[in-house]
């Protein structure tokens, strides 16, 4: 069965979710949680590199999040997506607006 694996990490000014596995309709409940309470607090770093693939439901996640923030006054950075990642956000033709980096120094 597909899993989502998600450690969280507090920084100075932010909270870093290091995913790895599949986000999708059935993994993603936990990190989804984990998102919509903490953007009301903090900015939001979720590193992508070990992201095996994305659904629909995954990127609708990370855009209700990005809006979520901008709302709170708050942002949310994706960092090294993994190729499969990096797909599946530009085939929504919304790549260009997330905030991408590299590393957790780029978060301001």
């Amino acid at each position: 069965m597909e899993q989502l694996s998600i450690t969280e990490k507090q920084g100075a000014n932010y909270i870093l979710y290091e995913i790895s596995g599949v986000m999708n309709t059935y993994t993603i409940t936990e990190l989804a949680e984990k998102l919509d309470e903490n953007i009301k607090k903090s900015n939001i770093v979720v590193d992508l590199e070990r992201v095996e693939s994305v659904d629909s439901v995954g990127v609708g996640l990370m855009m209700a999040t990005f809006n979520d923030g901008e709302d709170c006054g708050h942002h949310f950075y994706m960092m090294n997506p993994s190729p499969a990642a990096r797909i599946a956000l530009e085939e929504t033709g919304f790549y260009d607006v997330f905030s991408i980096i590299h590393a957790v120094t780029e978060v301001q």
